[in-house]
């Protein structure tokens, strides 16, 4: 907004006024001219991300879990134990990020591709060679998990293989972002360092609404961070199905 400059007619350049006063006020006056309000914004536009995942949320079944509600929703299923500092290039390297999630066929794909980017020393592969989807529906990490770039492909990679959930110490906040936005997998965080205590293979329950994890093979129990308001984003499908179904943006229907 422009301002204009009111001064008085003839004004001196050579003889400034005397100020008697360090703190007296200056001749001059600066008045700004009224303003009438803009025309108000009816409604937002609001577009979708980058990539829009048309393919939903991995739909895991009956026999690896299940879920009603973000209340009572309940994981069970195999785990895969990875460490610290599992990047998104170990999640899904750079290589196949030409794949588009919106494209059901190259969905399935990426998942096929998730965590192969391990090294060696985990020995036994997340997605069997040959195999689209993995036997494993929960993936418990240590901290810092998700680190590296921002790609939303991280978690999608890892719904489009199964997961419905992964546990973490701790987490780069971008990639809990992501899993969040795009409602892929529950990116849940443990009180205490789960992954130095289940194995790979161990069977797993993830009570959401108790936030406690069960592992069935070693008989122990443990406390989780409640996932709070990121729970019924997830289970709308990502933050543009959340904002659909509350009313936040139009449904496509409409």
């Amino acid at each position: 907004m422009a301002a204009s400059l009111s001064i008085s007619p003839n004004p001196s350049f050579t003889s400034p006024p005397k100020i008697s006063h360090p703190l007296s006020p200056l001749p001059h006056s600066f008045k700004f001219p009224a303003t009438t309000p803009q025309t108000p914004i009816n409604s937002l536009s609001l577009r979708p991300p980058r990539a829009s995942f048309a393919a939903p949320r991995a739909a895991v079944s009956q026999s690896s879990s299940s879920f009603s509600s973000d209340a009572t929703a309940t994981f069970h299923g195999v785990c895969y134990v990875v460490g610290d500092n599992i990047d998104t290039d170990q999640i899904i390297p750079a290589e196949y990020l030409t794949l588009v999630p919106s494209n059901p066929a190259e969905y399935e794909k990426l998942g096929s591709y998730a965590l192969c980017g391990l090294p060696s020393t985990y020995a036994t592969r997340f997605v069997e060679p040959g195999e689209i989807k993995s036997k494993y529906s929960i993936v418990i990490g240590g901290a810092n998990f998700g680190c590296g770039s921002s790609r939303e492909h991280a978690p999608v990679s890892l719904g489009a293989a199964g997961t419905a959930a992964v546990v973490a110490e701790s987490y780069a906040r971008i990639f809990f972002r992501n899993s969040v936005a795009t409602g892929e997998v529950y990116p849940l965080e443990s009180e205490a360092r789960i992954c130095e205590e289940c194995r790979t293979g161990d069977v797993i329950t993830i009570e959401l609404g108790k936030s406690r994890l069960i592992n069935h093979t070693t008989g122990k129990e443990y406390k989780l961070k409640p996932i709070g308001d990121a729970g019924p984003v997830i289970e709308a499908g990502g933050i543009f199905a959340y904002a659909r179904k509350t009313g936040m943006i139009p449904s496509r229907s409409a």
